[in-house]
Formats: structure tokens, sequence, C-alpha cells
């Protein structure tokens, strides 16, 4: 009897250890809330925790935008959320979701700004990247779905080979790095994760010439499913450099067939700008376009 109640106290000591394993592995998985990785950078009246802080809404009115930052900078990875954007007239207001790297002169930045419009029309999404403080890399591409009638995943993914942005798994911008061809590329400044709703009705939307209309204020977007996979910085100094991180396995050096179509068919019908096309701006093509983006 005695030998019995040890082995079934050895088993139910053992399954409770398992328990308490695989509990801490899933919570260390992936933030479970917004403030464990985020903090507001911007007027904290106007980003509302819900869900018990799972998801948040960020609010843009005639007094104020509003944004929210990583609390960690990060050296390369996979960053991305939900985001449901701004419904009806949604003219003159941007809602941005970026990396930067927060240095005034030599600036690293890997942009999505979501560029509102008039009900019934298109929402384009403007990518931008910004290398060793160059930026002007401007792309737009209308999104083939209403982002504001649910949420949708954007994610940034940055490895020494590429940066890939990508719709729900679709990516529709690839900057490659070809610094063997002398364009330069983010890899040596860590970055945050940013996010901002704000006015810039002197740009957005049709070059400024759609204002925001302030009778449908306020305006919302919501996001959740927070997700950073990368190194932190500061943090071992050989984390950025291990080929052993999964985002820079061979499988992420490059698009493998699915995606390399789904691409081709976002660039042929989704596309509406193209910094490497615009004569007016670039009357000699920059480099990164002729080395292939």
């Amino acid at each position: 009897m005695t030998h019995l109640f040890t082995m079934f106290f050895n088993k139910s000591v053992l399954s409770l250890v398992l328990i308490m394993t695989v509990s801490v592995l899933a919570v260390d998985a992936r933030p479970a809330t917004f403030l464990q990785d985020f903090r507001i950078t911007w007027l904290d009246s106007h980003i509302r925790q819900l869900d018990g802080g799972r998801a948040i809404q960020l609010i843009l009115d005639q007094n104020s935008g509003c944004g929210f930052a990583s609390k960690s900078q990060y050296l390369f990875g996979r960053v991305s959320m939900k985001i449901k954007l701004i419904p009806g007239d949604s003219a003159g207001t941007v809602t941005a979701f970026y990396m930067n790297s927060d240095t005034d002169q030599v600036r690293d930045e890997l942009d999505f700004e979501f560029l509102g419009n008039r009900s019934g029309q298109p929402y384009s999404v403007q990518t931008n990247v910004y290398a060793h403080g160059k930026g002007d890399r401007e792309q737009r591409v209308n999104l083939w779905f209403d982002p504001a009638a649910d949420c949708h995943t954007y994610s940034i993914l940055w490895n020494h080979h590429h940066v890939v942005f990508s719709v729900d798994d679709v990516p529709i911008r690839v900057y490659k790095n070809n610094e063997a061809k002398g364009v330069p590329f983010p890899k040596f400044q860590p970055m945050g994760v940013y996010s901002t709703l704000w006015e810039a009705d002197d740009w957005a939307t049709r070059g400024g010439l759609e204002k925001i209309d302030w009778r449908k204020a306020p305006f919302y977007a919501y996001y959740k499913d927070f997700d950073i996979e990368g190194c932190p910085a500061p943090g071992p100094a050989s984390c950025a450099s291990n080929p052993s991180n999964w985002w820079e396995g061979s499988s992420y050096q490059q698009l493998d067939p699915v995606a390399a179509r789904r691409y081709r068919w976002v660039r042929m019908n989704h596309m509406v700008y193209d910094y490497c096309t615009d004569k007016s701006r670039y009357p000699v093509t920059p480099p990164e376009c002729l080395a292939g983006i």
C-alpha cells in the first residue's frame, strides 16, 4: 500500500511539474496583454485597453491623435499585429505601424502607413524603407478587401537577406539586401515597434485634396494579437548574428513559390504608386530598383 501511494504521489508531482512548465512556456511564447511589451507614448486618454488589455482602441479627434511604442528595441526578427482600420469616411487620417531606430542623423525605419479615404473608395497602404538615413522609397498598394470590416494581420519580417512587408501572409513589398551593389540595408541599428493614429490631411488622401471631415469624428482603430519575435537590444551580442534564429532560416531568405506568385499578383493588380517608376522625382532610376527590390 505504501509503495502504491509513493508511486501515485511521484506521478502526481511529475504531472504538476509538467503542467507548470507548459504554462510558463505558454506565457513566455506571446505577450498576454498590450502593456507587457508596449507603452503609451502619446496621450493616454486616447488609447483604451479592451478585453483585459489583450486589445486596444486608438482614438483620433479634433484635440489629438495618439501613439504607442514597444518597451524594447530589436535587431532582426518579425513583428505583427492585427489591426481594424477606421470605417466609413476616413479621408485625411493615417494609421501607422512601423519600426524605427529612434536616431535623428542616420535613421533606419520600416513603415506601414494606412491612408484613409472617402467612403466607398479603397484603402491604400503606403510602405517606406529608410536605410542609413536615406528614405523616400514609397510604394502604395490598394488593399483588395475592406480593412475596416474586420481585423487583418500586418507583419514585417526583417533578416540579413531582405525585409518583407505582408498583409495576411501575402507579401506586398520586398526590400532586398543589395549591399554588394552599393545599396544601403538596415542591419546595424536595433529598432523599436511603433504605432500612431493622426491627422495628415495635407498629404494623405489624393495628395492633400481630401480633408478630414471632423463631423465624423471621433475616429477609431483597433489592435490585437501583438506579436514580436526578435533579438532584443540590449541583449546577448551573438543573438543578431545567430544563423539558427528561425527568421534567418533558409525558408525565410527568399519568397517561396506560393508567396512569390501572391507577390506578383499584388504588384500587377493592386500597386498604384512606385517611386522606382516616378521619373518626375527620380529622372535617374535609383540603384536598388535596378538591383531588384
